[in-house]
């Protein structure tokens, strides 16, 4: 398989080493999306392990709140990733455009597809680490899809790397300690934040101050959110990695109850 195998249409994303294509195979009629990474660039900032990493935990993911990853190839130019296509773009894209997510309805949804996303690759040992809205993907029936395995580990290397995004570590990466699967529990607070409020709760002008308010867990919790959505996210941004809300029980919660259903 190769590039021409593909009719490629319009650019629909950006990253550090290449660029997202929608395309159709060929052969079969398919949409795509195809990640066409510089195989120089990725050389070029040592980044050969991590996408190697990405295509071995990816690709033996199937559940369906994870975007999957249908195959990949190489030229002396391009190392080509083929992927599901979500037709709604991410979410990042979606919060941009309305500040935050208006209907509640769609808030709780979302949450619960992650939980459940998040479960299952828990149970496969593995932690995504870089959980944010620009790696979540919308499909055609609204249905979220977690995608960029880039960060992602197996829960037996235990790591102290920082990797993520800013705005979304947890105190344990932000003080350089060892971190596990409750990583993940972390971003699922500040996605929730954010899905709420349309914005991040530890930022700050600078790098620094952002870091000091993570290591304090402190945040504010705006006055429309209800006592129910309050006490999920309290429950989630725990200094303490052992008394965030567990997952199973996350699904639980009265505020996920009340919304988890498909609009």
């Amino acid at each position: 398989m190769s590039l021409k195998s593909f009719d490629i249409g319009r650019s629909i994303g950006k990253g550090q080493f290449g660029r997202v294509y929608i395309a159709r195979e060929k052969m079969s009629g398919y949409i795509v999306a195809l990640k066409v990474l510089s195989i120089k660039e990725l050389i070029k900032e040592n980044a050969e392990r991590q996408l190697k990493r990405e295509v071995e935990i990816q690709a033996n993911l199937r559940h369906p709140n994870i975007l999957r990853l249908l195959g990949h190839f190489q030229d002396n130019i391009y190392f080509v990733l083929i992927l599901e296509y979500a037709a709604k773009g991410e979410l990042y894209k979606k919060l941009v455009k309305s500040g935050r997510l208006k209907e509640k309805k769609h808030q709780g949804y979302y949450v619960a597809q992650m939980v459940g996303a998040l479960s299952y690759i828990h149970r496969k040992h593995i932690i995504h680490r870089d959980i944010k809205p620009e790696n979540l993907m919308i499909d055609l029936n609204d249905e979220i899809k977690i995608g960029d395995f880039g960060w992602s580990i197996h829960t037996s290397q235990r790591r102290k790397t920082f990797c993520g995004t800013l705005d979304y570590l947890p105190p344990e990466m932000v003080e350089g300690k060892e971190h596990d699967e409750k990583i993940d529990i972390w971003s699922l607070g500040v996605l929730c934040y954010e899905l709420l409020t349309g914005t991040v709760p530890f930022e700050e002008p600078g790098h620094i101050e952002t870091y000091k308010r993570i290591a304090k867990v402190e945040f504010s919790l705006p006055d429309h959110l209800s006592f129910e959505a309050c006490n999920l996210i309290n429950s989630l941004l725990r200094r303490d990695p052992k008394q965030r809300l567990p997952l199973k029980d996350v699904l639980k919660h009265p505020w996920i109850q009340k919304y988890k259903k498909k609009p």
